[in-house]
């Protein structure tokens, strides 16, 4: 994973979301923290091209996201909600959608589905519907439907967002166990505990960027 920042910002008319900052990040497990508000998602979504820099550029892996389809191909978003992006009603099909529209042939995308299925340890699910899943059930459905497409890099805001004891230890042992890179936004102190660097926003600015233990310190200060 090679991610840019360079001199990128974000403003909507007066209001700042983000301030200009030049970064690199390499490491395979990135944590962002901060309040509500702080451009902590903004920063996520410049990432992905979800959100376009109104100053500078970001460039992933080579590519900037000013063209958003070629880095969409390496970056893979799960939503804070992750039954907004589930689109279709049974997981299987949902998984199959996004292989579909990126012009797999059927065969490749039932070998596809099949595989991160298993992967996840998820047949169970193949066929159920998503309005009948578990908060942990559904962030499983979504992950397979985003990893199935190869992403070499996964965003994954709040994904332990309201989830029970038993589903947050869950999502939070898939997230370990991911060969891919994954930059995970959340509030939740203890998903980020051991990762290498860990950047701190507050008031739409990087005020910390360190390895976990410095900057859940510095987070903690801020709130008080």
């Amino acid at each position: 994973m090679n991610i840019r920042f360079e001199g990128a910002g974000v403003t909507y008319g007066a209001r700042v979301a983000l301030h200009p900052l030049t970064l690199e990040l390499t490491e395979s497990r990135i944590g962002i923290i901060g309040l509500n508000g702080s451009g902590k998602t903004t920063f996520a979504r410049l990432v992905n091209g979800l959100t376009k820099p109104t100053a500078g550029s970001v460039c992933v892996n080579g590519r900037y996201t000013a063209d958003e389809k070629a880095v969409l191909t390496d970056v893979g978003f799960i939503f804070q909600s992750p039954q907004n992006q589930i689109i279709l009603p049974i997981v299987r099909d949902d998984i199959a959608f996004g292989l579909k529209s990126r012009g797999f042939s059927k065969a490749e995308i039932e070998a596809r589905v099949e595989s991160v299925l298993q992967r996840f340890s998820a047949t169970h699910l193949a066929d159920r519907r998503a309005h009948e899943l578990s908060g942990g059930e559904l962030q499983i459905a979504a992950l397979c439907s985003v990893l199935a497409t190869g992403p070499e890099i996964l965003i994954l805001d709040e994904p332990t967002n309201q989830l029970d004891l038993r589903n947050r230890g869950l999502v939070q042992n898939l997230i370990d166990s991911l060969p891919e890179s994954a930059i995970v936004v959340t509030h939740d102190l203890d998903l980020v505990a051991t990762y290498p660097r860990v950047l701190v926003f507050h008031e739409a600015r990087l005020v910390a960027d360190e390895p976990a233990a410095a900057a859940i310190r510095r987070y903690r200060e801020i709130v008080g």
